[in-house]
Formats: structure tokens, sequence, C-alpha cells
């Protein structure tokens, strides 16, 4: 017996296999390079920096690792993850104090608001330059004060991974963390609070019991946010390092040095470290999700 045709009011039109074409496009351009970069970091030892792969291993995965490639990856990988935590968690916490802050009207809100998300419309680079030039403008005013008081060296510099560097990036870390906290804030029901209050809660137990896990998943957003965009960041990390080089700074430097699928094998690097984040954030929050369903009381 024949299948029943599908009715025609229920038939896809064309223009659906137009769009689906062209999303399919764009995927493979957004991850084509990405799967390339990572096919071709698994060559061996003669290895080349185009197709066709020559031999299949992780020769180079070692190279860059055991420090026998032009870069130490090791050093690098820490001073980039050290560096984006810290700003993972400042951002955290500047823009969840922020938030709470703007949920009153208090006068110049709107001034510091604006002033706050600015380093999002201005260029990157400019606000490196900016940032190093201030930092060594404090170094010719104060250090030299500092140091007829014995508190520091006439000579040092300020400009570092703690100091400038962190600056740079929490200048593009923050504006985010801030519109969303900002966008939370202006949506959460304050009766729950009230309600706390009620029942006898400190502003600290409202916050910490009732308000804390409405917003935890945006914060584990806002967590995200901060780590990735700081362990990929390199135009605002150019002029505020100082004599150190994050990952992201290596890797730009090895494009025009480098003729061997190394650079592919910190490509590689770089990207697994981003996804593991991405993905162990999603984790964390469906993890967090689940543990709320089992704590809910059952009806009945």
């Amino acid at each position: 017996m024949a299948a029943n045709p599908v009715p025609r009011h229920e038939r896809r039109p064309r223009s659906f296999y137009a769009l689906a074409l062209f999303f399919a496009l764009f995927v493979v351009f957004l991850y084509g390079p990405v799967v390339t970069i990572l096919t071709l970091s698994f060559q061996g030892p003669s290895g080349g920096l185009t197709f066709p792969m020559n031999g299949l291993s992780l020769y180079w995965f070692e190279r860059l690792w055991s420090g026998g490639g032009t870069v130490d990856i090791g050093a690098a990988f820490r001073r980039s993850l050290a560096l984006g935590l810290t700003v993972l968690v400042l951002t955290v916490v500047i823009s969840v104090l922020a938030g709470l802050a703007f949920r009153k009207r208090f006068r110049g809100s709107a001034a510091l608001f604006y002033v706050a998300v600015a380093s999002l419309i201005v260029p990157s680079i400019v606000v490196s330059l900016g940032i190093a030039l201030e930092f060594r403008i404090v170094d010719d005013v104060l250090r030299p004060a500092l140091a007829s008081l014995g508190l520091a060296d006439a000579r040092g510099n300020s400009l570092g991974l703690f100091t400038s560097g962190l600056g740079a990036h929490l200048s593009w870390t923050l504006p985010f963390g801030l519109l969303i906290m900002f966008a939370v804030f202006n949506r959460l029901d304050k009766s729950y609070e009230e309600a706390a209050r009620d029942l006898g809660a400190t502003s600290w137990q409202s916050f910490r019991f009732v308000i804390l896990p409405m917003i935890a998943p945006f914060l584990i957003g806002i967590a995200l946010f901060g780590f990735t965009l700081s362990w990929d960041e390199i135009a605002r990390s150019s002029q505020t390092m100082g004599s150190t080089n994050t990952l992201p700074l290596e890797l730009a430097a090895l494009t025009t040095t480098v003729t061997t699928p190394e650079i592919y094998a910190l490509g590689t690097t770089v990207t697994a470290v981003s996804f593991t984040v991405i993905f162990g954030t999603l984790a964390a929050f469906l993890a967090l999700q689940r543990r709320r369903r089992t704590r809910l009381p059952k009806a009945g």
C-alpha cells in the first residue's frame, strides 16, 4: 500500500532549503579553519604548513611541551592561565557589586555607567596604548619619589602581567559583565527579598540565600566571558604586558617566524583550553540546574 503523500500545506518551502544551505556554508566558513589547523598539527617531524599531511603523530605537541620548540609554552601557558583566572574572579565580583549598587539611583549614575562601558567603543589598540602610557607617566612621576624613600627601585617598570596587563583585560571584560548584571537585576523580583526580610533575614542572608541562587546561572556566564576574553586577548595585551608575553601574544609572534606545524600545535592547544572552559562552564550550569530541581519540594 503506497504511503500517504505529505499534504501540500505541510511541505517546507524552497526558502527553507536555501537558508539551510546558507547556514551550512556559514558553519563551514566559521569552523573550517579550526578543523584545518587541528588536523595539520598532528603531522610527523617532516610535516609542513599545507596539505597533504606528512605522517601522523604528536611530535609537534611533544616539542612544544618539552621546551624544545621556539616558544616556552609552559611559562606562557601558566601566565595566561593565572591572568585569565584573576580576570574571571574580578569580573564576577565587580560586576555583582556594581549591579547591586545600581539597583538604587544615585547622583552621577548615568555618567558612571557610560564611562564604564565606553571601552567597548574605543579601539582595543588605542586602549592598550593609553594604559601603557598611563603607567609610564606613573613611573616617571611616582617612582623617583618612592625611590628617594627607599620604597621602590628608580630603574623599575610598572608595566607587567598583574598591573597594566590586568587593567587592560578588565577594561575589556568588565563592560560585558556589567551589562549582564544590570539586565539581571532590572528583571529581579524584589518581593523575594522583602519576604526574606519579613522572616527575619539580614541583608547578607537575603543576598546569600535568596539573590545569589537566583543570579548564579548568570554569574557562570559572566565568568565564562571573563576568562575566554582574557585568554584570547591580543590587541589590549600588545602594549601592556611589559617584558612578559601571554600565550596569544606568543602565537601572534610565531606567525611571522615559524614555518613548521609547531604553530598549529600551539593554536590547537589554545583552542582546546577555550573549548574546555566553555564546555566545563556548561556542565557546571547543568549541574547547578539539576541540583536546584532535586532540592525543590515535590508536589502532592
